[in-house]
């Protein structure tokens, strides 16, 4: 999220997040000269990453990576590419646990039946990732280890309480959504551990969920992305609640007290507005060039209602 620019002779100077970044405009659409690997293996991708240290930088579909570099706002010695590696590509149901590997594209979420039939909610985020080319070669691991708040793909893991799944070379490692996001782009990996897969547990048979986000344009990052999986027992009681938010903070925030809020509720009007009350009280968004710190925390409140309806909505259709 850029916060300021400014020029200075031949130089562009950056801010963002408090971090600056100084590079030469003549020089800055191209990177650093860097090394490129391609590992055939996961095992050989991990030795790499474990030789190479914090020189050695992932690329799975490149869309964030790529761009950094060009501008050289991020510089890697090493480039590991791990499109090479078989089976880290999927979309499958196994004893009640979805799974989705790293290396899956966005478009593929947005056209898979399974996703349509058990979770429509990943249909929704896969619908307004950026525009059609990042979808068919961007990454649901490459965004989710990249780690931007505003990015569509945190907010959803953490609505469905998703476990992610970590390899290095003490072996592999399961780490909770609600865990995995440290601080801007700044999750719980380590510098020699490498995002495999996904795993979301099946929703009940009376579940629903969605997500909306508010964007400056079609295909921008989100000012304010919700996402909502909610499941009802007896008596219109929610039973379960999953509440994940983009753009409200310096990383995707789980809105744990508006989730405590919904549960044991019967889901009404009254009970949503008070849910998404909450949401926005216990966020402090950031402001910059696309909007205030005021504006964003209205807005939460106003989508995480959208967003809890329109799941109730879909869970009528169903």
């Amino acid at each position: 999220m850029l916060l300021l620019s400014a020029f200075l002779g031949d130089e562009t100077v950056l801010v963002c997040q408090g971090f600056m970044w100084i590079f030469d405009q003549s020089n800055s659409m191209i990177p650093r000269q860097f090394q490129y690997v391609a590992p055939s293996s996961l095992k050989d991708a991990v030795s790499l990453l474990r030789e190479h240290g914090e020189d050695a930088k992932i690329l799975a579909g490149g869309q964030s990576l790529i761009p950094l570099m060009k501008l050289r706002l991020m510089s890697a010695r090493y480039l590991v590419d791990i499109n090479h590696i078989p089976k880290l590509s999927y979309i499958k149901e196994e004893k009640d646990i979805i799974k989705i590997g790293a290396l899956t594209r966005h478009a593929e979420i947005g056209a898979s039946k399974l996703m349509k039939s058990k979770l429509p909610i990943m249909l929704d985020a896969a619908s307004v990732v950026a525009d059609p080319i990042v979808r068919n070669v961007g990454t649901i691991g490459g965004a989710l280890a990249h780690a931007d708040p505003s990015g569509d793909w945190g907010a959803i893991v953490l609505a469905l309480g998703a476990e992610l799944v970590a390899v290095g070379p003490k072996g592999e490692r399961r780490i909770k959504a609600g865990e995995f996001f440290v601080d801007t782009f700044t999750t719980r990996l380590g510098p020699t551990e490498i995002l495999t897969e996904i795993r979301i547990p099946s929703p009940r048979k009376k579940s629903g969920g969605a997500y909306l986000k508010l964007e400056r344009k079609v295909g921008d990052f989100a000012i304010v992305g919700v996402a909502a999986q909610i499941a009802l027992g007896d008596g219109g009681i929610c039973v379960e609640a999953g509440i994940g938010l983009a753009g409200a903070g310096p990383k995707p925030i789980k809105a744990t007290l508006a989730e405590k809020a919904l549960i044991g509720k019967k889901m009404s009007d009254e009970s949503i507005k008070k849910a998404a009350k909450i949401s926005a009280e216990n966020t402090d968004p950031p402001s910059d060039i696309r909007s205030s710190s005021e504006y964003r925390k209205a807005m939460v409140e106003v989508f995480t209602r959208r967003t809890l309806q329109a799941a109730l909505d879909r869970m009528a259709q169903r």
